[in-house]
């Protein structure tokens, strides 16, 4: 069965193959008479369609030899014996003498396969080829319509009138980028295009028919004319800047439009700091080494080779030496962005403390022929002094024994509940201790929440009940300022009255004098003190005040219940103490500096004396604005007026000149061209007034008049002069 099936695959493809050999010459043929009249890029499509087209029709005659067609050519030849069809049955559904007849048939072809392929058709591949390469012939060598000699053409001016205005046929743009941007070469049919900066352009033109020269026009007066070679008009050049120009030909194109070449300028590599993440540093007392990181990247490719910059500053004040050095890093990974690493060696460099290290990085791209560079910011190691070092070293003691003085309340709820957690493991001592200290630190939280309403501490004496005395935050002494009667003291709490430096409990030394009735001075003495926090709790509104005196009710509560071994009735409180916190901490609050203002003496010997020796003017320069150009404003109007023109020439060289300044040069520039090649598009010159209102200078803006009253006010202003 193996050999039938492998006999039939060859019969199928040899009809393919002799189906392609047929239309092959008719494909070349329409090709090239397509290439001959329409172009190049008709001749492609026409290609292109014309081998599908071949390929389907062999496809469908191959698989017109189906099986059918094979039980024929079977049964034709008797080596079947008129039993093709029991070769492609089902043997289950055949009985004994079916499948002995299909076995014996099987094996008569096995020894002997009759030949299945179709014959070759000389003849009609003869005819065919011949056929095709006589239209091809004919279609190359027939000789041109247009060529003609130079006198022939001068004297019949008229000849070339009567064929009419020229057509592009094809359009073929190739671009060369430089080497160093490893761009491949592009060939395409739109003549607009954005390439990269010094490209080589390469133009290739065909025409309905020759002209008699053709040139590129560009936007800027700039002229590349086109030669002619094998039927294409060709012509190069290097791409430097944005352009605009029109392909110009005599006699004139049909159809003219302009076309757009942006350049792509190259920019400098950019290097950014990946290690360390801030510009300065501290270092630390004893440090060696310093690691550095950069990236480098760049539109087409950064060297490997890159030059790291360190400065070393040694001595201080006015005595301030400079060290540089220079060390070459390679970097890794893609040319587009490569990373630079490098760890300093701040012995080998000198570096001693007090003194700074400075690095800065400097890369170069590929641009050929002078590379670019880049630098990266500076980046500053400032090792510490001994003395520096002694007073971080000493203010970080501090802050690791100041955090145990002043808890939170979420922590003291969290450290509530934990112990609640561990009652059935804890003696009842031992818990009734650690209730006790959470107190305390309740206590110290409230008493740090209390200062900003005037409550500096516990167990100062209370001014007595008069109405007369001007304290407005005697209420809350009144609460929260009484002292409960304890068990036990804690450092924690004296460290927590004496963090101010105030002896709240004692009086002054002459507390034996009797105060002065009604002197605000002996009452202060008497009763209390000025301070910051007391002050700042003047600027809280009525508000923000009444929540945090809440807040300080609720923890007040807590801290009893927590003194007393009941953390589970403190909870509450505690809860409802750390939302109003939460409600303080949301609420708008205003902090002024109590710093007087530091006004210079006033010289009393020059008042009201006349003397203005030294006096400068008080009025301040006014810069005279530049006057937009009165050509530019009359073309504008004169666009805005159907029946007048504006001189393009003029436009396109104030263009040029200023293209540096506008917005879009190049836009401008097409607008101008656009309307130069339709002079009567309408379209073309609201464009180019569009354009023109963009370079136009904003006028500056005016103070709005007031309205006029109406009947109502104009009453009440009346009244308002009538009255004495």
């Amino acid at each position: 069965m193996n050999t039938l099936q492998h006999a039939w695959q060859r019969a199928r493809r040899r009809r393919a193959l002799i189906t392609l050999l047929l239309g092959l010459p008719w494909a070349l043929a329409a090709t090239v008479l397509a290439l001959r009249l329409a172009g190049f890029d008709v001749a492609c499509v026409v290609g292109t369609v014309s081998l599908l087209a071949c390929a389907a029709f062999a496809t469908a005659r191959a698989r017109q030899l189906d099986r059918q067609w094979l039980q024929r050519q079977l049964d034709g030849s008797g080596a079947s014996e008129d039993s093709a069809d029991l070769l492609f049955a089902d043997a289950a559904t055949l009985n004994p003498l079916q499948q002995r007849q299909r076995a014996h048939v099987l094996a008569t072809l096995e020894r002997a396969m009759p030949e299945l392929r179709p014959r070759w058709p000389h003849g009609a591949l003869a005819l065919c080829w011949i056929a095709g390469l006589a239209i091809v012939a004919l279609a190359v060598g027939w000789p041109r319509s247009s060529p003609v000699s130079a006198p022939a053409r001068t004297a019949a001016p008229g000849g070339t009138a009567a064929a009419g205005p020229l057509h592009l046929q094809s359009t073929r743009l190739r671009i060369d980028a430089p080497a160093y941007t490893g761009q491949a070469t592009l060939t395409q049919n739109a003549l607009d295009a954005k390439v990269a900066a010094d490209s080589r352009l390469s133009w290739s033109l065909r025409f309905d028919r020759a002209p008699d020269k053709a040139w590129l026009q560009f936007h800027d007066g700039r002229r590349l004319p086109l030669s002619e070679h094998d039927g294409q008009w060709q012509a190069q050049d290097v791409a430097r800047t944005p352009v605009l120009y029109r392909v110009v030909s005599e006699p004139a194109l049909a159809e003219t439009r302009l076309h757009r070449l942006d350049v792509v300028a190259d920019r400098a590599p950019s290097v950014r700091v990946l290690e360390p993440a801030a510009s300065l540093v501290l270092g630390t007392p004893g440090q060696q080494q310093w690691a550095l990181r950069f990236e480098a990247s760049d539109d087409y490719g950064v060297a490997a080779q890159a030059t790291l910059s360190i400065t070393t500053t040694q001595g201080s004040g006015e005595n301030i030496t400079f060290v540089r050095r220079n060390v070459s890093l390679t970097g890794n990974g893609e040319p587009t962005a490569r990373r630079f690493a490098h760890t300093l060696d701040l012995a080998a460099l000198g570096a001693q403390p007090g003194n700074d290290v400075i690095a800065q990085l400097e890369v170069r791209d590929n641009h050929a022929p002078t590379p670019q560079t880049g630098r990266s910011s500076s980046v500053i190691l400032r090792l510490p002094s001994a003395e520096v070092a002694l007073g971080a070293e000493l203010e970080g003691r501090i802050k690791k024994t100041l955090p145990a003085y002043f808890r939170s309340q979420r922590q003291i709820i969290i450290d509530a509940e934990a112990l609640i957690r561990q009652r059935r493991s804890l003696a009842a001592e031992d818990f009734v201790k650690r209730s006790d200290a959470i107190g305390v630190d309740q206590r110290i939280l409230r008493l740090r929440y209390g200062q900003f309403l005037g409550e500096e501490s516990e167990g100062a004496p209370k001014p007595p009940p008069t109405s007369d005395l001007p304290t407005s935050d005697a209420p809350a002494a009144d609460s929260h300022n009484e002292d409960h009667d304890h068990d036990h003291d804690h450092g924690a709490e004296a460290g927590a009255h004496d963090e101010h430096g105030h002896d709240h409990g004692g009086k002054a030394s002459n507390a034996d004098a009797p105060p002065v009735f009604g002197s605000a001075t002996d009452v202060l003495s008497e009763y209390g003190h000025t301070h910051d926090h007391a002050e700042a709790a003047t600027l809280l509104d009525p508000q923000t005040r009444a929540t945090l005196k809440a807040a300080l009710d609720q923890m007040w509560s807590a801290e009893g219940e927590l003194r007393q071994g009941r953390p589970e009735q403190a909870l509450p409180f505690a809860y409802k103490a750390l939302g109003f916190i939460k409600q303080v901490q949301q609420a708008e609050r205003i902090y002024l500096a109590r710093v007087g203002p530091e006004l210079p003496p006033i010289d009393e010997g020059r008042r009201l004396g006349g003397d203005r020796a030294g006096l400068a003017s008080r009025e301040l320069p006014l810069a005279a604005r530049t006057p937009p150009d009165p050509a530019i404003i009359e073309a504008w109007q004169r666009l805005g007026d159907d029946t007048a023109t504006p001189d393009l020439d003029a436009l396109a060289t104030w263009q040029q000149r200023n293209a540096a300044y506008l917005p879009d040069a190049l836009d401008l520039a097409a607008a101008i061209e656009q309307l130069r090649i339709e002079p009567g598009c309408r379209d073309c010159r609201q464009r180019l007034r569009a354009q023109l209102w963009r370079t136009l200078q904003r006028p500056l803006p005016q103070a709005m008049r007031r309205s006029a009253a109406d009947a109502m006010g104009q009453r009440y202003l009346d009244a308002l002069e009538a009255q004495p």
